[in-house]
């Protein structure tokens, strides 16, 4: 499988031209091409609207809404073939145009106005150096530590920017206050938004897991281990890098440009049983994969595991852009372990995919038998009245064999594939989208949580029997869940988990939660209803 394109590959003599034209086009030197940037320099193209549309919409094809150095180059690119009478289609991506021997498109008076740009910069005061110093990017201090003053969406260049900012403007403060992140999630940081989309496998040991990564990148990942007994023991991120590296899970967790500083709340002993796994590979430029240790089955679910398994995948889950399920034709049962692994994905049923690997280990007649009982077995698990989708395969690095599968199976498992591969090549294109979704959640689930925390202030007395009153509110927690619900008109399946709530709260005195500020609730509510519909509108194609 391969995400990336040709576009965007050119000769080192186009790219420093490229490099010219991007610099020219940048208006606020903040390293990115906005929509109005965009309108402004492609004009010189003299291409019709329609095609200038088609242009953006398969240059950010992430919906990032502006354009790198890499988007911009494609973009030249697409306006060079347009220019040559080719149509522009998503197609394009998979003809047989050599874009390295690509002319440079015709930009009508460019260099006139790159000449005039260049000497009103002369003209310009200098700094000591007798260079203009790189403005720093307006995101670049929003999670400093330090206050600092609040920025209007006009400021920003991008929707997961505009995301950031919401976030520290009317989000952050709410769950602040209410102690969100010791219930439900950590706080974000930096790194949360601008991390690349991450696809995470689960499955009992020896279902496949490490070979089906091995199979997507051609090859093993460091500190990779495959066999028939239990290898991988620990979460493995495997992630893009400048070499071939494994970094221990306590300094990935404090790495302050990596999104994994949440995982210091399930302590030493899971970040000892973590890792990140670096390399350079095109696969990894667009996704992050994440390996993890087998799900645990028959009398090894004794053995307890010396974290909380079942709240890393969960923590994993709400991060990650898919999830896949991975089981094996002779491993079809689901163990307690893995049944309260499935049930703390509850909430991102979108995102699971399952995989019945290794088919090609029974024939056909087999394999129809083997299909029926994984779907009786998934049936008492998830808890939907939907079918889950089953993609059936073998994702080793063996071709398939037709005398094991025969000619129908063959043919099935081809297409199961291919269906399986479309759903991850649309992982990065889909990545702002997703992210935006889960930032919607997180605004709904932390507004509830408020809710019931004020509630259950509200509800302590004023000065005798506290310890009582707390014991009963803990106790009858479903009952109060409903009474909340029933107070502020809120849909039922959007409250957390009881069993999970009471753990938590059992730490806390109720008389020291914070009572219910409607102004904060309003401030959320005004950013779901106005202004990320409005970042969405003001980010959107600007050909449109």
């Amino acid at each position: 499988m391969d995400i990336t394109s040709p576009i965007g590959s050119c000769s080192k003599e186009h790219q420093k031209i490229y490099q010219e034209w991007f610099n020219h086009a940048d208006s606020d030197g903040d390293g990115r091409i906005t929509g109005t940037d965009a309108i402004k320099f492609f004009s010189l193209s003299n291409l019709p609207r329609q095609d200038l549309k088609q242009v953006w919409a398969i240059a950010d094809s992430k919906r990032q809404g502006y354009l790198g150095l890499r988007e911009f180059i494609s973009a030249m690119q697409l306006v060079s073939l347009a220019q040559d009478g080719h149509a522009i289609t998503h197609d394009l991506l998979n003809s047989n145009v050599d874009f390295q021997s690509l002319k440079l498109p015709v930009m009508e008076g460019l260099d006139a106005l790159i000449a005039k740009q260049k000497r009103s910069s002369k003209t310009s005061d200098p700094d000591v150096n007798g260079s203009s110093q790189p403005q720093p990017s307006p995101s670049a201090s929003w999670f400093s530590t330090k206050s600092s003053k609040k920025l209007s969406l006009s400021s920003v260049t991008s929707i997961v920017d505009g995301l950031k900012t919401l976030y520290i403007q009317k989000l952050k403060p709410l769950e602040v206050t209410y102690r969100f992140n010791d219930f439900v999630s950590p706080l974000l940081n930096n790194s949360d938004f601008d991390a690349k989309p991450m696809v995470m496998l689960l499955g009992q040991y020896s279902t496949g897991k490490t070979t089906f990564i091995k199979h997507m990148l051609r090859r093993g990942y460091p500190g990779a281990h495959i066999g028939p007994e239990p290898t991988t023991d620990r979460f493995v991120v495997v992630m893009s890098g400048p070499d071939e590296r494994s970094i221990p899970g306590n300094t990935v967790a404090v790495q302050a440009d990596m999104p994994f500083h949440g995982l210091t709340t399930f302590g030493t002993a899971f970040l000892s049983k973590f890792e990140c796994s670096q390399m350079p590979h095109p696969l990894l430029d667009h996704i992050t994969l994440v390996d993890t240790p087998g799900v645990l089955s028959g009398e090894k679910q004794r053995t307890q595991r010396s974290y909380d398994f079942t709240g890393v995948t969960s923590w994993f889950a709400a991060k990650c852009d898919l999830i896949l399920l991975l089981f094996d034709p002779h491993k079809l049962d689901v163990s307690d372990e893995f049944k309260r692994v499935i049930s703390s994905l509850r909430g991102h049923d979108d995102k699971i995919r399952v995989v019945l690997n290794k088919a090609d280990q029974v024939d056909t007649q087999q394999l129809m038998r083997v299909y029926g009982a994984l779907m009786w077995s998934l049936g008492k698990v998830l808890n939907t009245p939907e079918v889950a989708r089953v993609y059936i395969g073998s994702f080793n690095d063996k071709p398939v064999s037709e005398a094991v599968t025969g000619p129908i199976g063959k043919e099935l498992f081809e297409k199961e594939q291919e269906d399986l591969l479309a759903d991850l090549k649309d992982i990065p294109k889909k990545a702002c989208d997703r992210r935006i979704n889960e930032f919607v959640k997180r605004a709904r689930a932390a507004k509830i949580h408020a809710y019931i925390i004020s509630h259950l202030r509200k509800e302590m007395p004023a000065m005798m029997g506290k310890a009582k009153t707390q014991q009963r509110l803990i106790d009858n927690l479903e009952a109060e869940f409903g009474k909340v619900q029933r107070e502020f008109h809120l849909p039922p399946g959007d409250f957390p988990n009881v069993e999970h709530f009471k753990e938590v709260l059992s730490g806390y005195s109720f008389d020291k939660f914070e009572k219910l500020k409607p102004k904060m609730i309003q401030n959320v509510d005004d950013m779901l209803g106005y202004d990320i519909p409005d970042l969405l509108k003001n980010f959107r194609n600007p050909y449109d």
